[in-house]
């Protein structure tokens, strides 16, 4: 699932889970949203799939600024 449009997410857009910096936004049924660092959207990832309506995934944003 993506968000087809979706306002990305910035360095202000922390993870619900433990703080880090946002790169998951999962919207539920109810309207509300869950935003996630990249290690949590990973560890959640089957369940958020089964429960939301939409995910926005940005991840691909750690792998482009990397230079390995």
């Amino acid at each position: 699932m993506t968000a087809a449009v979706a306002t990305p997410l910035s360095a202000a857009d922390r993870c619900d889970r433990c703080g880090a910096q946002a790169y998951v936004r999962v919207i539920l049924p109810s309207g509300g949203e869950l935003l996630f660092c990249a290690h949590h959207g990973r560890k959640h990832s089957a369940k958020l799939r089964e429960v939301a309506i939409d995910i926005q995934d940005e991840t691909d944003r750690l792998r482009a600024g990397s230079s390995s």
